[in-house]
């Protein structure tokens, strides 16, 4: 009888146990899945700026390079037009486009195109921060300037949405196109249109870029929290 006794305690002692162990797995998963679906509402809720339409005028601005200067467009000397691309430090796809940025600049530079890289990111994420940006152009030796969009007052006025955004200005700050800058963002050997080059040519030529905006791809931009 004694031994029944004993088994029936640690039968119950194990079913015990078992049950604890689901609801702890049940609390976990509701956990899990309470994250996830913040997530999809936090992404539903992503904002989308109304910005410039092609053809506006964009408002000239001026915002610390990580040289220290205050750079305006107003304030540069090339006066053709400028290649405005919203990137950032840690997103997979804009550091695929450092490397491009830095050619069109150096190629179009001269026949007065000027890249400005503008960083929106919220600082409060350390590594989208001042000193970050000022080490990553020093690491890649950026040639053009980078600039920090602190209050984030610029981006929502572009209606930049990711990094990298590219928007091209003609001299009198109208926008003649907005979007990505070619259409592989993974390799670039394997670009097939480059969007934001065939859309400078066409300036040159005196006619309107076609297509004149595409659909920018790449990271969100984030905003601040608090």
């Amino acid at each position: 009888m004694k031994r029944i006794n004993v088994l029936m305690l640690l039968i119950a002692l194990l079913i015990g146990v078992l049950t604890s162990c689901n609801n702890e797995v049940s609390e976990a998963e509701v956990e899990g899945a309470t994250e996830t679906k913040k997530g999809v509402e936090e992404t539903k809720e992503e904002q989308e700026f109304e910005g410039y339409k092609i053809g506006e005028v964009a408002a000239d601005f001026k915002l610390k390079n990580v040289d220290g200067s205050m750079v305006s467009l107003e304030s540069l000397e090339n006066k053709k037009g400028y290649i405005v691309t919203f990137i950032c430090n840690e997103c997979p796809v804009s550091k695929l486009y450092e490397d491009r940025l830095i050619k069109l600049h150096n190629k179009y530079t001269p026949k007065g195109y000027t890249v400005v890289a503008i960083n929106s990111n919220s600082s409060e994420n350390i590594k989208e921060g001042y000193e970050a940006m000022q080490k990553r152009a020093e690491i890649k030796g950026f040639p053009f300037p980078y600039l920090v969009d602190e209050d984030q007052t610029v981006y929502p006025k572009f209606g930049a949405l990711r990094t990298p955004h590219a928007f091209l200005l003609d001299k009198d700050f109208k926008v003649q196109y907005m979007g990505a800058i070619d259409d592989n963002s993974e390799k670039e050997k394997e670009v097939r249109v480059r969007y934001l080059e065939n859309a400078i040519k066409s300036l040159e030529h005196g006619q309107k870029p076609n297509p004149s905006s595409t659909k920018a791809v790449g990271c969100p931009i984030k905003a601040r929290k608090t």
